[in-house]
């Protein structure tokens, strides 16, 4: 089942703060500052990933454990999904309490109104955080008022949630955070995702997860394209009713599904930096000594698939959204078109058609002429 990109299911979740004033935004000789000054919108992002090697020192070191300057180089150093996840595991192992979550919203709030995001869709990691018998409402709440507060001091983005299952831990615990992310949705909890392994288990034993989610308002979201085949994408869609896709890159290997993703107007959170930290860009391309030069996102774009940039996991991948433009920029891809892709967002993003507007408003200015 799949509705409309960018409609509500049910009610409106949560009530949002929207600056309505457009920001002024022109060209000019240092295209770094005015993509930093562009309002943008982030919806492929990580909590957990924006876990900087200095944060993680000071939790280790609150829980009793020092970690030198070379082991965290060598840990934050990932150059295949294998090492990225074994980083993943070890970082966020210091995340074990809620203050813990909100020192970690601060720094991404922060992070993010440095980068000129106006408005986020922040993945949580409850399939972790179920893992580790963790307070899920607690650590929630944490980082729901870090964000909120932020927000109304115009001191970060204005925020909203999606809950993330893992693929290979199974069904039983992906339901359980359904549940979580429904009881949720008045407080900002606007979608249910799943990623993970690709090839662990098949979309199929998540369906019911999926129905479960699309009854209760919840929007739909998968990982999938990513490190597994074009297959994924079509399942992600037919099987889960998926309305955005996580990467999607493996799209390029198949013209009927870019097709039918053109058609449907289903869009591709595309990561570049991600797919390249992972090897994802190696394994799709069939390729080798690949850089970002290589990346299909302008094929994918121009063959009329809705995209847009995102960090995933900005801290481990080392990058910035301000960055993922300036790589776009690089692969060939005109002012005109990452303005396209910018607004796009907003487009695709999980918002009521006034908030929507607001946030539109706020970017109407900017031209690349």
């Amino acid at each position: 089942m799949s509705v409309p990109t960018g409609s509500l299911r049910g009610s409106t979740p949560v009530s949002l703060r929207f600056p309505t004033e457009p920001t002024r935004v022109t060209p000019d000789s240092d295209p770094k500052s005015f993509l930093r000054k562009l309002p943008k919108a982030e919806l492929h992002l990580h909590l957990e990933g924006a876990l900087s090697p200095p944060r993680v020192a000071a939790l280790a070191k609150k829980y009793g454990v020092e970690l030198t300057a070379a082991e965290l180089q060598q840990r934050y150093n990932a150059r295949s999904f294998a090492q990225f996840l074994e980083l993943y595991k070890w970082a966020t192992s210091f995340l074990r309490e809620p203050e813990d979550y909100a020192q970690l919203a601060q720094d991404a709030c922060a992070n993010l109104q440095e980068e000129g995001v106006v408005y986020a869709e922040i993945t949580l990691s409850i399939g972790v955080m179920l893992l580790r018998k963790q307070d899920v409402r607690a650590n929630f709440r944490a980082i729901r008022k870090v964000f909120v507060e932020r927000s109304a001091a115009s001191q970060g983005p204005t925020a909203q949630f999606i809950f993330d299952a893992v693929r290979q831990f199974g069904p039983a615990p992906a339901m359980e955070i359904v549940e979580l992310a429904a009881e949720h949705r008045e407080q900002g909890v606007v979608a249910f995702g799943l990623g993970g392994d690709e090839l662990s288990l098949p979309f199929s034993e998540f369906q019911p997860a999926y129905k479960r989610a699309a009854q209760t308002g919840l929007h739909l979201l998968a990982h999938a394209g990513e490190t597994g085949g074009p297959e994924q994408i079509r399942d992600a869609i037919d099987l889960l009713g998926a309305e955005r896709i996580g990467h999607g890159i493996a799209a390029i290997r198949d013209p009927s599904l870019m097709t039918r993703l053109a058609q449907r107007k289903v869009p591709l959170e595309i990561c570049p930096t991600s797919n390249l930290r992972t090897n994802a860009l190696k394994l799709q391309l069939n390729g080798s000594d690949l850089s970002l030069l290589d990346h299909p996102l302008p094929k994918l774009f121009r063959a009329g698939i809705p995209v847009s940039l995102s960090t995933d996991d900005p801290a481990m991948f080392h990058t910035t959204l301000v960055e993922e433009y300036l790589h776009a920029s690089k692969m060939g891809l005109s002012l005109d078109e990452l303005l396209q892709i910018n607004r796009a967002a907003f487009h695709q993003a999980f918002l009521p058609a006034d908030r929507r507007s607001a946030l539109l408003l706020r970017i109407g200015t900017a031209s690349s002429a």
